[in-house]
């Protein structure tokens, strides 16, 4: 080719060289609904606001709202800051995630740090709680939760954690939406702790409560780098049934699929593979036992599951239950896993199901209803069932039953549950 047209092509070649650059980019970046995963896996600026306490705080950069970038405040702890470990030692890691009316729980970060865990909980209501106080010899919380105490406002803080910002702002833009920052935030926390040097960054898990457990949800089905995730309470499906946001997400009227569509754990679920364990209680108001189960059903990867009945509702109920723990631990730490029931079969006038422990079963049972009217109200029998080396065998439930399942119990008092059987 003749030089002056070599010269000719050159910047048409550049600009196709760069336009094939650019799709490159826009096919390699993970993006899923309103979420940039590609962005939020990276590690987000941060400061300490104290760095010398058991459990520590630190301000974190969050998403964009009303134009303006926001700033998510967490505590942090691991045995290193609770002066249990020395420096160098590294530790698996758990993001916290609290549900309506919460905040950053330092009491919740304290527990994990005990365990042996690095951990951290952020407030998703653009706020901070009041300053935790230690006892200056043994290093535990004094005086805590003091719940008189109102929380700050942060400067720079994102959406408030309330039913308009939950659904109403659905349409137009994201950056107004709180379960866009809920669970970006979650993510980013996620990021930020898998940077510390004495975290064990491939070593990692999620739990949350109520709509914490509804954003672990969101979360796990966003973010492939955790080991486990616990939704406790908190599930899909709120657009149906007894769910007590169904009346919000209705009354969006033609806005109501674009809520389901971006934001209702089903929606994700399917695209789930973190192991899951989900907790809950047969009356829960809020998260409704066939909700539950639907949102069960569609995560297509590994699950178990802990109902128990009459389980109540709350922040410090709801990360009480010692299977957490130790679902978490076998997931990230080579712990003991919990046992594994399978479907439980009706043979005449028996169910059966096999299940498979590392512990052995001391307990079983059979748990059921036969009333009607709202799920929250309902009463349930329990009976004993026999429990042989591979299998659990319990009386049939009555005719009039609707709604069973059996529950069984290791050596270490851990329970865990069949997929809770409903009648046609």
């Amino acid at each position: 080719m003749p030089l002056h047209l070599r010269y000719t092509w050159l910047p048409a070649m550049k600009l196709l060289t760069a336009f094939f650059l650019s799709l490159v980019t826009l096919v390699s970046a993970e993006q899923v609904g309103p979420w940039n995963l590609d962005e939020l896996k990276k590690v987000p600026g941060m400061q300490w606001v104290d760095q010398t306490s058991p459990v520590r705080s630190l301000i974190y950069t969050g998403e964009v709202y009303q134009d303006k970038p926001t700033e998510v405040f967490a505590f942090y702890a691991s045995p290193i800051t609770m002066g249990k470990a020395k420096a160098g030692e590294k530790f698996p890691g758990v993001v916290l995630i609290h549900g309506g009316g919460g905040t950053a729980f330092v009491e919740w970060a304290h527990l994990w740090a005990k365990r042996g865990y690095a951990a951290i909980a952020m407030d998703l209501s653009g706020s901070r709680p009041p300053d935790p106080i230690f006892d200056p010899v043994t290093g535990e919380l004094k005086d805590y939760p003091r719940n008189g105490e109102p929380r700050t406002r942060l400067p720079n803080g994102g959406p408030m954690h309330g039913s308009p910002q939950k659904f109403d702002t659905i349409g137009g833009t994201t950056s107004d939406d709180w379960p866009f920052h809920a669970a970006a935030s979650v993510i980013r926390a996620h990021s930020l702790l898998r940077s510390f040097p004495e975290v064990q960054a491939e070593n990692t898990a999620v739990t949350g409560i109520s709509w914490g457990g509804y954003t672990t949800c969101l979360v796990a089905s966003l973010d492939d780098r955790f080991k486990a995730a616990v939704p406790v309470y908190g599930c899909g499906f709120l657009y149906e049934g007894e769910s007590v946001q169904k009346p919000a997400i209705d009354k969006l009227g033609d806005r109501r699929a674009d809520w389901i569509r971006e934001y209702d754990p089903s929606s994700l679920l399917p695209r789930c593979r973190v192991p899951m364990f989900f907790v809950n209680g047969t009356n829960d108001i809020h998260y409704v036992l066939d909700s539950y189960m639907k949102t069960f059903n569609v995560v297509p990867g590994e699950k178990h599951i802990r109902i128990e009945v009459k389980m109540p509702h709350g922040h410090q109920p709801g990360w009480a239950p010692e299977e957490i723990g130790l679902f978490i631990d076998s997931k990230c730490r080579g712990g003991q896993p919990l046992a594994v029931p399978g479907i439980p079969k009706i043979e005449g006038d028996v169910i059966k199901a096999d299940y498979t422990s590392t512990v052995p079963i001391k307990e079983a049972k059979l748990h059921y209803t036969t009333e009607g009217g709202i799920r929250s109200k309902r009463n349930w029998q329990s009976v004993d069932a026999v429990v042989s080396a591979e299998s659990i065998t319990a009386p049939k439930p009555p005719a009039e039953a609707n709604t069973w399942y059996l529950s069984l119990t290791d050596e270490r008092g851990a329970m865990v549950s069949t997929p809770v059987q409903f009648a046609p």
